[in-house]
């Protein structure tokens, strides 16, 4: 049985981890500015302990917004790849905006600021399915080619980011911002 001590602390420390991360989320999801340290009570985890994994609270929010980006990721690549684009933008958009409902600390708690470039790396995943779908609809004819591609996910991501303020500002409800974002999103590509 050599090595089971040294694997039992791995699946201890990924155990531990991921209840600091699914802590994090649910408690900045209801009060934005909480501390490390509430956020290790929340998880059942010594302070010290979410310092070991996450050496600070920029490191977890970063941790939170690559599970998120992957279960994103993950959700948008069930989208049929052969049906119309104009479907398939239409499922992007009800996903996209379906983990913003699932992870209300997306819209309340500032993530890493970073430059221009690092604002783009961390919405990469996302963008490259959604610019197949635009590519698509406007190769098929489906979408506006007035525009480039490229521009039309850029306006397409800062609409999401426009309904998620419109939601954390209290001047919507998700439902209307979801609605506002999804039918701005068509007005814009679609011909």
């Amino acid at each position: 049985m050599t090595g089971s001590p040294g694997r039992r602390r791995r699946a201890d420390a990924e155990r531990s981890r991921a209840a600091i991360i699914d802590a994090a989320i649910d408690l900045l999801g209801r009060r934005p500015a909480a501390s490390m340290e509430e956020i290790a009570a929340a998880a059942g985890v010594a302070r010290q302990t979410v310092y070991a994994h996450y050496s600070s609270r920029e490191a977890l929010l970063g941790a939170i917004v690559e599970r998120i980006t992957g279960e994103t990721v993950a959700a948008l690549n069930a989208i049929d790849p052969g049906g119309p684009a104009i479907e398939a933008l239409r499922e992007w958009l009800t996903v996209s905006w379906e983990v913003v409902g699932r992870y209300r600390m997306l819209l309340t708690v500032p993530l890493p600021a970073g430059d221009a470039a690092g604002e783009h790396d961390r919405h990469l995943p996302i963008m490259e399915r959604l610019t197949e779908i635009v590519g698509r609809g406007q190769a098929t004819g489906e979408f506006t080619t007035g525009h480039p591609a490229g521009w039309l996910v850029a306006a397409t991501i800062s609409l999401g980011h426009t309904a998620g303020q419109e939601v954390a500002a209290g001047r919507m409800t998700p439902e209307q911002a979801g609605a506002a974002y999804r039918e701005s999103v068509l007005r814009l590509a679609v011909r």
